[in-house]
């Protein structure tokens, strides 16, 4: 459990890790929060997009469609590995989820299969999308892939979490299949030894 990062040291841990980073729009005041709390957060939550092309990609994650309005998420990770920050504070990443697996994020221990939807992942989870279709076929360039884990990891560290503290939407949600490319596992075990 740890109380939000403020958008400057949201921004200074991202930095502080190597990472490329553009600042969209108001978004360390573009949030969600009239729709209920913002933390206590417990871990990292990852996503791809389902689209393509970079600029189109930042512009959707930053307003959200007529359904899902905007931010969807903290960071775009784009395919060239640079970090778009569209939100900082509740966003529409997560939706609901399983209790048991915020309970074992919280716990850092291993994740239950997720099977309910009865906890609000939106207040207790950072959210970064990447940019891919999803499809099994779109590549995850060794660019985005190592940006990812950075984020992650600057993270972790920031709340002095563990690798187990980042997971995947579909780790926390039935029925959804991203990040699809690549195992949340494996995308650990480099946020493991970043953090060594």
């Amino acid at each position: 459990m740890a109380v939000p990062l403020s958008a400057a040291r949201f921004l200074d841990a991202l930095q502080a890790e190597g990472l490329r980073v553009v600042e969209v729009g108001d978004w360390t005041t573009h949030n969600r929060e009239h729709m209920g709390p913002w933390g206590p957060v417990h871990g990292v939550m990852v996503h791809h997009t389902a689209t393509s092309g970079t600029e189109n990609t930042v512009r959707l994650c930053y307003n959200g469609h007529t359904d899902l309005p905007g931010p969807l998420c903290h960071g775009v990770i784009a395919k060239d590995g640079t970090v778009h920050l569209v939100g900082c504070g509740r966003a529409n990443h997560a939706g609901l989820g399983d209790g048991d697996v915020l309970r074992a994020v919280t716990a850092e221990k291993r994740l239950p299969p997720a099977n309910d939807t009865d906890t609000d992942g939106n207040q207790v989870f950072y959210g970064f999308e990447c940019e891919n279709l999803g499809d099994g076929s779109d590549p995850w360039p060794s660019a985005q892939k190592a940006a990812l884990e950075k984020a992650a990891a600057a993270l972790c560290r920031a709340h002095g979490w563990s690798e187990r503290s980042v997971i995947g939407h579909r780790e926390w949600q039935p029925g959804k299949i991203d990040p699809r490319g690549f195992t949340m596992d494996r995308l650990r075990e480099r946020i493991r030894e970043r953090l060594k």
